[in-house]
């Protein structure tokens, strides 16, 4: 058997790969990068998600106690009512009261949705453009490093064989 040909690779050639090779580093580093941005402004969201949730959730158990203490004083009063007139005269204040507490729950439940909902979809959208451009920013060294390598390596051929 014999041996092949034992061609050197010239020393331009290598240097040109290896700034070839550094430069899809950076570019792939670019890319990483901005993944990890953009996972980390996605876990954001979650959180603020989280924390807006865990504050409409404590509202409602504030809202609901207070409405059932609400029926407490409401049946205590009625224990306490001399007569059928005083009793319903309870009963209708009553009825008033909870009617406007729970307006004012429902309107505050209702800015409480709509102040999370946006935050969310701002957020969301931040981070939604900002991964798109860096990503494109990623790509874009990328396919100039790539480019930039094909040119180096048939710069490196043509003086190869010259």
């Amino acid at each position: 058997m014999s041996n092949p040909p034992n061609y050197e690779v010239p020393a331009e050639m290598r240097d040109f790969a290896e700034k070839s090779v550094e430069q899809a580093r950076k570019a792939f580093d670019s890319f990483i990068g901005a993944a990890r941005r953009t996972a980390d402004t996605v876990q954001g969201s979650a959180e603020l998600a989280r924390s807006n949730a865990l504050e409409t959730s404590s509202r409602g158990f504030e809202y609901a106690e207070q409405n059932v203490n609400a029926a407490f004083d409401l049946a205590q009063k009625l224990v306490r009512s001399r007569d059928m007139q005083e009793a319903m005269q309870h009963q209708a204040e009553f009825v008033r009261s909870q009617f406007a507490a729970i307006q004012a729950q429902a309107k505050e439940f209702s800015g409480l949705a709509q102040s999370a909902m946006q935050q969310g979809a701002e957020r969301a959208k931040s981070a939604m453009q900002q991964g798109a451009d860096e990503a494109r920013k990623a790509m874009e060294q990328g396919q100039d490093a790539a480019k930039q390598t094909a040119q180096n390596a048939q710069d490196a051929a043509e003086r190869a064989t010259h």
